[in-house]
């Protein structure tokens, strides 16, 4: 047995497959943007296009892969750690395959008022790879990981080099910008590790000149925007059904954006150490695109 972050962990099982066939991709987002639900409609739709993937929900409200399951809320990695002990965890138990044979994990979080969340990512990672979930067939391993603050359990994937593309999902409103250009400068910090930023991801809110201020946005970074995901009601329904837009009606629009999503991000090549803004500039951009006033 071998230790991590005060738990006994199993060794390695299986051989990881190599960082260099495997893409590890984490998403950030301020909460509330919808991050989690168009990492599943991005996962789902690339694994349409016949990739093998792994999806860990590095959120505390663990419903990063929800939909993915039809609904199902699964043990997290934290409660599996609680109630089963340091020698009870399984990978079966704390991995399910969802739409697309998509590998399901939630990391969790700790009992309310007690821990932290950022510490929680680190185990469950810490676990996975124990357990030898990083497996030679995986083409994706994607970090749905919550971005409201980038302390240093939320930055683990990137600070540790665990993935080395990063997508932000943002809007045109004001917190949603000022949380990507945060998460830019963690990203920055972090950078000698080798992570990089592949562009932000729209998720439209409706906001006038919402895809021209992101365009602008991303530029001013150093990166794109790799898509703008138009407004859809669509989703809501898929949602209520407890399905992926991809799963739930395939040949919409709302599909064939996500798809389109997953067809920019398997064939980016643009990846950057983005250049946060100062706040000074970020709020004259604001203001230039009548988002504040002065």
């Amino acid at each position: 047995m071998t230790w991590y972050n005060g738990y006994r962990l199993p060794v390695p099982r299986r051989k990881l497959r190599s960082k260099e066939k495997m893409r590890q991709i984490a998403i950030y987002g301020k909460g509330g943007i919808g991050k989690s639900t168009t990492t599943q409609n991005l996962t789902a739709s690339l694994s349409t296009m016949g990739n093998k993937i792994m999806l860990v929900g590095c959120d505390p409200k663990a419903d990063s892969t929800r939909m993915l399951l039809g609904g199902l809320n699964q043990k997290t990695v934290l409660d599996t750690l609680r109630s089963e002990g340091d020698e009870g965890v399984d990978l079966d138990v704390v991995m399910q395959r969802g739409f697309g044979d998509i590998k399901c994990v939630e990391s969790g979080g700790p009992e309310p008022g007690v821990g932290c969340a950022g510490r929680g990512i680190i185990t469950s990672i810490g676990l996975l790879e124990n357990l030898g979930a990083y497996t030679d067939d995986l083409d994706y391993v994607f970090y749905d990981v919550l971005g409201d603050v980038v302390c240093g359990g939320f930055a683990m994937p990137i600070r540790e080099g665990k993935a080395k593309e990063i997508y932000i999902v943002a809007s045109g409103e004001l917190m949603a910008i000022y949380a990507a250009n945060n998460i830019c400068k963690g990203l920055a910090k972090f950078a000698k590790g080798g992570a990089r930023l592949g562009g932000i991801i729209c998720n439209s809110r409706n906001v006038d000149g919402e895809r021209e201020l992101l365009d602008a946005f991303a530029k001013k970074l150093g990166s794109q925007l790799i898509h703008f995901i138009p407004r859809d009601n669509i989703v809501q329904r898929a949602e209520i059904n407890r399905k992926t837009v991809i799963d739930f009606d395939p040949e919409s629009n709302q599909a064939k954006e996500y798809l389109t999503l997953a067809h920019n991000v398997q064939n980016n090549d643009k990846l950057v150490v983005p250049t946060p803004l100062p706040m000074e500039e970020l709020e004259s951009m604001m203001v230039e695109f009548g988002i504040v006033d002065m």
